[in-house]
């Protein structure tokens, strides 16, 4: 079969409709709502302050200063206020998108949480949590100017964590754990299929000039006549299970000072599952006699479905804590994280079926979708404080300064910036039979209003624009805020 300019471009405009499913996270995609006890102080000096059993997902080594068993579970609830002040966008011809500024993206989350830990020996504990490290949920109202580039991105994480620590009865202790994450993700958006469209108008009046003065119109040769392409949707969804290891040490320099350290290894999800696109042109091939035989649309629309995975980075990070008792009744907490965000350079989402699939078929591309990331890696730094009102009251407070991953392509599914986080906490323990309640509220101060100039790249050239994308683009200017909860129960056997 002759491929043709022509064909070439209708293969390429295809591409470029399909491919713009923006990454899934917003400010990475850690969450920080694991453990009202440690949210109360921000999770400063999490490492270096085991209070309860959440120290198996902070630091296992933790678990050596827990005497017996321990239990610790709640929940927390994170809201985050998401919405395009301004939104405008452009489809691939350059004509404007009709469309508002999508309304708040962002629905409340519930996190819960369940740890335990078990005193083997003097010199040897175990536990395992349950938790949600990482999460993301966001919502545009269907008739979003930039519903090309985004409409709904869900990733839900729920992680199984098993640990061990050992210590050598001078103050020292190492501990590791395992974090087994079962990941789903799903990332949808409509299809701008104008580009398709005015290739197919080029090509139709190629044909029709080259008939003239033949007695033939293009309807001669069985081709129909351009029209407007109704907007499609794509639908992506996968699900894996992914490792990774965390590694902790922990050392009392006296009875009111001590240090902690963890490291936790990055890995990687291959999220698979299925690529549903709907509405998408259709083609067939046509005997042009003197054109040759070419691949051009028909007119009609349906749906195609192809198997495709999607790889997804997880960071490395590293975590310093102290924790130093000032006098009997006041602790100081200070911490500080790095995560190498980094080497989360780009998503793509890739054919499983050898680029002979329905979709990538048509695009003539194994890799149906790439999204240009290029995180950089981030710090978080916290400070806290407990202050023991009464041997069965607590209060507690804490900041952090949370930095962004997200660096010059900012896109739709990520208006995030730098923020402050503010927290407060109280903690009731009862001195007759060891229960303790923990309760905290924190809120999340952004530094400024995100401002999103989104375009297609090209894969080969993650910095080029994609040509085939003509004139595509979505600028919104955002405003954020979000508060959380969170609420804990502890007991020690």
């Amino acid at each position: 079969m002759k491929s043709s300019p022509l064909t070439r471009a209708i293969r390429l405009a295809t591409l470029a409709a399909v491919a713009a499913p923006a990454s899934v996270f917003a400010g990475g995609f850690s969450l920080n709502e694991q453990s009202a006890s440690a949210m109360g102080v921000a999770n400063a000096g999490a490492v270096a302050n085991p209070e309860n059993a959440t120290t198996v997902l902070f630091n296992p080594a933790g678990m050596s200063q827990l005497k017996g068993t321990n239990i610790s579970f709640g929940a927390a609830v994170l809201d985050i206020k998401a919405e395009a002040k301004s939104a405008s966008a452009t489809n691939t011809l350059g004509g404007p998108v009709n469309g508002g500024t999508g309304g708040d993206i962002a629905d409340p989350a519930f996190l819960p949480n369940f740890y335990l830990t078990h005193e083997i020996n003097d010199s040897i504990d175990v536990g395992f949590g349950f938790h949600a490290p990482y999460g993301l949920a966001a919502d545009y109202d269907d008739d979003f100017a930039g519903r090309y580039f985004a409409d709904k991105t869900e990733l839900t994480v729920i992680s199984f964590s098993p640990a061990i620590s050992v210590n050598n009865g001078k103050g020292l202790s190492m501990g590791l754990g395992l974090n087994i994450m079962y990941a789903e993700g799903k990332l949808t958006k409509f299809q701008d299929y104008s580009g398709i469209y005015g290739r197919w108008q080029q090509g139709y009046a190629q044909i029709e000039s080259g008939l003239q003065g033949t007695g033939m119109t293009p309807a001669d040769l069985g081709l129909a006549a351009p029209s407007a392409f109704e907007e499609g949707y794509a639908d992506i969804e996968g699900n894996d299970i992914a490792v990774n290891f965390r590694v902790g040490f922990l050392y009392e320099l006296s009875d009111r000072t001590q240090f902690g350290l963890t490291a936790q290894t990055g890995t990687e999800f291959e999220l698979k599952g299925d690529a549903e696109i709907s509405g998408l042109p259709q083609t067939a091939d046509y005997n042009l006699g003197a054109f040759g035989t070419q691949t051009l649309p028909t007119g009609a629309q349906a749906a195609a479905s192809e198997a495709v995975r999607v790889p997804l980075a997880i960071p490395e990070s590293i975590t310093v804590g102290a924790r130093h008792q000032l006098n009997d009744t006041v602790t100081l907490l200070a911490g500080a994280s790095y995560s190498r965000w980094s080497r989360f350079e780009e998503l793509d989402i890739i054919s499983r079926e050898g680029g002979t699939g329905a979709v990538s078929s048509v695009t003539g591309n194994e890799v149906i979708t790439h999204i240009t990331e290029k995180w950089k890696n981030t710090w978080q730094f916290n400070v806290g404080s407990i202050w023991q009102v009464t041997p069965e009251w607590a209060l507690k407070a804490g900041y952090a300064w949370d930095e962004s991953p997200v660096d010059n392509y900012l896109t739709a599914r990520i208006p995030s910036s730098d923020r402050h986080w503010l927290t407060l906490g109280g903690q009731w323990k009862s001195v007759d039979n060891g229960w303790t309640v923990d309760a905290a509220v924190g809120t999340l101060l952004f530094t400024d209003d995100p401002k999103v100039d989104e375009y297609s790249y090209l894969h080969a050239a993650p910095d080029q624009k994609d040509p085939n994308a003509g004139a595509s683009n979505y600028k919104g200017e955002y405003e954020l805020s979000a508060w959380s909860a969170s609420l804990q129960v502890s007991k020690a056997f």
